[in-house]
C-alpha cells in the first residue's frame, strides 16, 4: 500500500488573540528593524506519513484522526490539511 506525506497547519483564527505572534513581532521583528512586517500570527505545523490507497484517503485519515483526537480546537483554529505526494 501506497504512502502518502500529509501536512496540516493549524492556525488561530482571524479573530482570535494571538500573543507568541504579537511577540514576535514586537520583540524580534521591529526591533530588528524589520518595521515592513504589518502583522505575524504563529501556529502549529504537523508532518504525517500515511499509509492509504490514494490521496483522497489520506487525506481523509488525516482529517478524521485531527478531529478525533482534538489536534486542534474548531472554535478557535483553523486546520489545513495539504497531502504533499507519495512517498
Amino acid at each position: 500500500m501506497p504512502e502518502y506525506i500529509v501536512e496540516i497547519v493549524i492556525e488561530n483564527k482571524p479573530a482570535a488573540r494571538d500573543p507568541e505572534g504579537q511577540t514576535v513581532q514586537k520583540d524580534l521583528i521591529n526591533r530588528g528593524g524589520y518595521d515592513m512586517v504589518t502583522s505575524v500570527r504563529s501556529g502549529k505545523y504537523f508532518r504525517m506519513t500515511v499509509k492509504a490507497s490514494n490521496e483522497k484517503e489520506a487525506k481523509d485519515i488525516v482529517f478524521k484522526l485531527s478531529n478525533d483526537l482534538r489536534i486542534f480546537n474548531p472554535v478557535a483554529h483553523i486546520c489545513t490539511i495539504t497531502v504533499k505526494g507519495e512517498r
